[in-house]
């Protein structure tokens, strides 16, 4: 793959992908621009919206969120396994849209491809995004948990592009951010740029965007609190719990490709 490669909703084909340490700084890049983005509004009381105008060559706006949480809403650790681990199941119990997540290969501890299926209300016909999705933990302080989303072109690979059954393709591309502020406070922040695809013109969108990803913290909260009642007040605790469960699908896959 071409080293000039950028973050944007382009989707780049999956026997081409990025090196994984690009992917890795231009996500921390990305991230430390958004807060001088322009500042839109606030949704839930707390949840903090920004965006960016396209640049040159790109054809989607950009997006941001930003929330902080206390450890009534999850520590670290929580967040980052639910956010990091199985991330693209776990979509389907807080992302209200996501209606199915297929696994389509794991690549390594840190790289998986989803394809994540939406079902948006009617007239809108039901979607599907492909993503490779790139994880990295820094325990360094200030500890700090990454996770990008990049869209992928299937066809490459006939037995892979079978796995979207023929939807209708919408492209994403998304940063997430975990950053640990001490005394149990963390701050979630996500970036995103996306193309519903079809004949659903970009401009509803962009006008929606701010709300839809305004919304998945309260529903990610909320989960998070169900699965705290469900197992006695707590989840996994160890943010390496995470990369661990990783490498055991990624074995497991492994196994059943051969078999």
């Amino acid at each position: 793959m071409a080293t000039e490669y950028q973050l944007s909703v382009t989707p780049v084909k999956v026997t081409e992908l990025p090196p994984e340490d690009k992917l890795i700084a231009q996500g921390h890049a990305i991230m430390d621009t958004t807060d001088k983005w322009k500042q839109g509004k606030t949704y839930h009381e707390t949840v903090r919206t920004y965006s960016r105008n396209k640049f040159k060559g790109e054809t989607a706006n950009w997006h941001c969120r930003v929330s902080e949480h206390g450890s009534e809403d999850g520590t670290f650790e929580e967040f980052w396994n639910l956010l990091a681990g199985n991330k693209g199941e776990n979509e389907v119990n807080y992302v209200e849209v996501v209606e199915k997540a297929t696994l389509v290969k794991q690549l390594s501890p840190t790289q998986t491809i989803w394809c994540m299926f939406y079902k948006f209300p009617s007239p809108v016909k039901p979607r599907v995004f492909t993503v490779l999705q790139t994880i990295e933990l820094k325990e360094t302080s200030p500890r700090t948990g990454l996770v990008i989303s990049i869209p992928l072109d299937l066809t490459p690979i006939p037995d892979f592009a079978k796995l979207e059954e023929k939807r209708v393709q919408g492209r994403y591309v998304s940063i997430e951010r975990i950053k640990d502020l001490g005394d149990g406070r963390l701050e979630w922040r996500m970036a995103t740029s996306s193309k519903a695809g079809g004949l659903l013109p970009q401009s509803l969108t962009e006008m929606s965007m701010p709300s839809s990803i305004a919304h998945d913290v309260p529903g990610f909260v909320n989960w998070l609190r169900t699965l705290r009642e469900k197992n006695d007040g707590q989840i996994l605790q160890s943010p390496a719990l995470a990369t661990e469960a990783a490498a055991a699908a990624a074995d497991a896959h492994a196994v059943a490709v051969e078999a």
